[in-house]
Parts: C-alpha cells; structure tokens; sequence
C-alpha cells in the first residue's frame, strides 16, 4: 500500500536573484504553484537577413550569408503564476500577498538607495551617470531548465482581498527575455550560466533518436539529387 510519505512532492519553479560577483544567491522566490502552460519563443540571429541579392527574389538578403547566424537564438518566456493566501493557513499573512507581490515587482525597479544615490550625483553635477545596474535573475524549471533572465512583462490581476483591503489572491503575466552572450560581457557570470544552458539543450537533442528517411518517403538519392 503506498503511503502519501512515499510519493515524491514536485519540484517548484522559481527565481533566483544571484550576486554577479560572488555567484551567491541573495534571495530564492519560489513560485507557490507550478504554472500549467508555458509559452516559449525563439527567433534566430540571422546573418544574412531576410530574401536573397538576385535570381528574381525581392529580398535584400546576402546569399553567401543564408546558412550562418550572428549569434544565439532570442528566447523569450511567457507563463501565468498563482498567488493565493487562502492556500496557506499554517502560514500567518498579516499584510495578505503584498510582500510575494513585492519581491516580484523589485525585480524590475531599482532600489530607493539606488535613485538616491543617482540623485546625489545629479545634484554634484556629474554629467553623466551610469544606468542602474540589477542583480543577476536566474530562472529555474527544474535541473535542465537554469538561465539568466530578464522580466519584460510583470501583469498583477488582484482578485481577492482581506478586510483590510490586503491582497489574497493574485494572478501575474510574467515575460522574460533569456539573456545570452550576446547580451552580456564576456566573462560575465550570467554569459557562463547560459553557456551552461545552452549545453545541456546539446546533451538533450543528442540524446533524441534520429528518424529515418524511409518515414518521409525518400531515399539517399533523392537527398544527394541537387549535386552537381
């Protein structure tokens, strides 16, 4: 008879703010639930832009670039998160959801130190001052899924609220953009992250079995037909 101690509880997806200097993490946002779809999008760093350069074509493309790529692939995230207080009674939550909602949303501003010490600049002068810089965020889907990334899109949709008018019930639009090495500097923890990102989709596609040209209806000849 199988005990519910015995059946394995599932792994949480989750953020993982790192310092980008030590590689430790500074705070773990686990998500409370597992999002049930996950819409992802890659787009390819062509080379050789759009069309072709003659031949009757209408495009502006280089031919000789058709086959190569500037860089990876642009890879874009997008999932819906639940936050719900009412699924967490042995947990006090005396402000309802406002600091998971909190965490969530100082993802994507700067801190008040931070626009004060651009202000302090500001006022002595200095002509030109740096863009704030964020911690490195790292995503994680279980152990085959870890990259860094950027939130581009945070939606909160409240919809349920204690007497005191604090959210208990939240669902969030989150986008995210996975930065590569082309976004990065060389060297920099997060551009090492991704490389390991991008290794285990190698080890993954590896692993995949090839098909057989009979399933599609061709022979070898018909592959090696177009050499001159």
């Amino acid at each position: 008879m199988t005990r519910y101690a015995d059946i394995p509880k599932p792994i949480r997806s989750g953020i993982v703010i790192v310092d980008p200097e030590r590689g430790t993490p500074q705070r773990i946002i686990v998500l409370q639930f597992n999002p049930d779809t996950l819409e992802r999008s890659l787009a390819p760093q062509s080379a050789g832009g759009s069309g072709d350069s003659g031949g009757g074509g209408g495009g502006t493309g280089d031919r000789n670039e058709a086959l190569r790529l500037k860089g990876p692939a642009q890879e874009t995230w997008k999932f819906t998160a639940e936050i719900d207080a009412t699924d967490q009674f042995e947990v006090a939550t005396p402000d309802g959801i406002h600091p998971q909602l909190a965490v969530l949303e100082m993802l994507v501003q700067p801190t008040t130190a931070q626009l004060r010490a651009a202000s302090n600049l500001a006022k002595n002068g200095t002509i030109e001052i740096s863009p704030i810089e964020m911690p490195l965020t790292l995503f994680t889907w279980g152990s085959k899924r870890v990259m860094p990334v950027r939130l581009t899109e945070l939606s909160i949709n409240e919809s349920a609220f204690d007497v005191n008018l604090n959210p208990i019930r939240a669902s969030l639009s989150i986008g995210m953009k996975v930065l590569t090495v082309s976004d990065l500097p060389a060297g920099h923890r997060g551009a090492e992250l991704y490389l390991a990102h991008l290794a285990q989709k190698e080890r993954l596609a590896a692993a995949a079995r090839s098909g057989a040209l009979s399933a599609l209806g061709l022979g070898s000849g018909d592959i090696g037909a177009g050499r001159a």
